[in-house]
């Protein structure tokens, strides 16, 4: 699985991460109070994941593992 949560409680995405995976990202961010996003192991991100992420504004960990979102979204500040 693309997306899990960790023994922290950060929601990790890894690997290759499909369309399929943003209702599930969407619905562990939405059922956490202050949700923190760790997207270093991502190789590949769907757009609509990404999405998912930009509406969200969940806390980033790190920059992401896709060097095309990081090249044009970039890291967190």
């Amino acid at each position: 699985m693309s997306v899990r949560r960790d023994e922290g409680g950060t929601i990790v995405l890894a690997g290759s991460c499909p369309v399929e995976d943003a209702e599930r990202l969407l619905q562990m961010l939405q059922a956490t109070p202050t949700p923190k996003l760790d997207w270093t192991q991502c190789h590949h991100l769907h757009t609509a994941v990404l999405q998912v992420i930009l509406a969200a504004r969940p806390a980033l960990v790190g920059a992401c593992g896709d060097p095309w979102v990081r090249q044009w979204v970039g890291a967190p500040a």
